[in-house]
């Protein structure tokens, strides 16, 4: 998460300082302590409540004390209260301990996944890759290519979420015209630096794909972006508006061995098979590609992952496919 600016106060400033230093140590009774003295000083300074809500849970967690877990969701809900957008994640943290409704389709909000990825953007690559071996833009590129009817480019191609350009850089002469959507405007730069798209737009990937224009593109990509969508209806009817009869959407998913949606303690979600199917089918796409794959590696461990790849059907099957409601 990208360091707040301030609170607009010297030594409320000051004390989230060595709160956040206490809370990296392990004193989470400590970090509580100095968030509550910052607060004292800047009561509105939604950071410091979001940073008090983790030190109490860190603290409840250790301790099991109930009082602390109270307190951490009062905390997290005066970060909210004060950040409606959601910069922090109070409204992810509170699904995570199952509060906040169990509303955990809307548990990530687009302000954070920016703030996240603001500060993400210099060392993305060099983590993602090095790191954490991240391969899905390479899986999805070589499940394209083994279709039967593979092109050999694609004339028109729409990657949303494109950070860096990972996996613009995976498609390489495949995409003759590549446009690139991310709410980051800093990975965004870091995309612009490498050449690859012929236009970068900043925004929400939903919107971007309504102001797109209408069955004009031949192959859109999303490479480790469903991680941060619950709902994959929006986004799949998106695409397949978009996409030209025969045009194709890939996109990765983090799986798990039941049928629904999991929003886990990485703060990512999974999804299951069954619902990445149905919908792939509610948006009026037909399912080429559900391959197994490791998409990453968390903690030296390979993390379950979906390389998927769906078809807008040409004009004679679209009057033959009826979409599930």
């Amino acid at each position: 998460m990208s360091r707040p600016s301030g609170s607009g106060e010297f030594l409320a400033d000051r004390r989230y300082a060595y709160a956040e230093g206490c809370l990296a140590e392990g004193d989470a009774l400590g970090a509580a302590e100095m968030a509550e003295q910052t607060l004292e000083i800047a009561p509105r300074y939604a950071p410091a409540w979001f940073l008090l809500g983790r030190a109490r849970e860190a603290h409840y967690v250790t301790h099991g004390d109930l009082r602390d877990h109270h307190a951490a969701l009062r905390a997290y809900a005066a970060a909210l209260d004060l950040d409606p957008d959601d910069t922090q994640g109070a409204r992810l943290a509170l699904a995570q301990i199952g509060a906040g409704g169990g509303d955990v389709l809307g548990a990530i909000s687009p302000a954070y996944i920016r703030a996240l990825f603001d500060a993400y953007a210099s060392r993305f690559e060099r983590h993602l890759v090095d790191d954490l071996a991240y391969r899905a833009p390479e899986l999805m590129v070589a499940a394209l290519d083994a279709l039967p009817d593979a092109p050999a480019a694609y004339e028109s191609v729409l990657d949303l979420g494109c950070g860096t350009g990972l996996m613009g850089a995976a498609l390489g002469d495949r995409a003759r015209h590549l446009t690139g959507i991310d709410l980051s405007p800093l990975m965004l730069a870091q995309a612009a630096r490498g050449k690859r798209y012929a236009r970068l737009v900043e925004g929400d990937l939903v919107a971007g794909l309504a102001a797109a224009e209408e069955a004009g593109t031949d192959l859109v990509t999303a490479a480790d972006v469903m991680i941060y969508v619950g709902a994959l209806t929006g986004l799949l009817a998106g695409a397949a508006r978009v996409l030209r009869p025969n045009g194709r959407l890939a996109f990765s998913v983090q799986s798990h061995a039941g049928d629904g949606l999991i929003l886990g303690a990485d703060a990512r979600y999974a999804h299951g098979d069954a619902l990445v199917r149905d919908a792939v089918t509610q948006a009026g796409l037909i399912l080429d590609c559900l391959d197994p794959a490791a998409i990453r590696r968390e903690r030296g461990l390979p993390v379950s992952g979906r390389i998927v790849v769906a078809r807008r059907p040409g004009s004679r099957e679209s009057q033959q496919i009826i979409p599930l409601r």
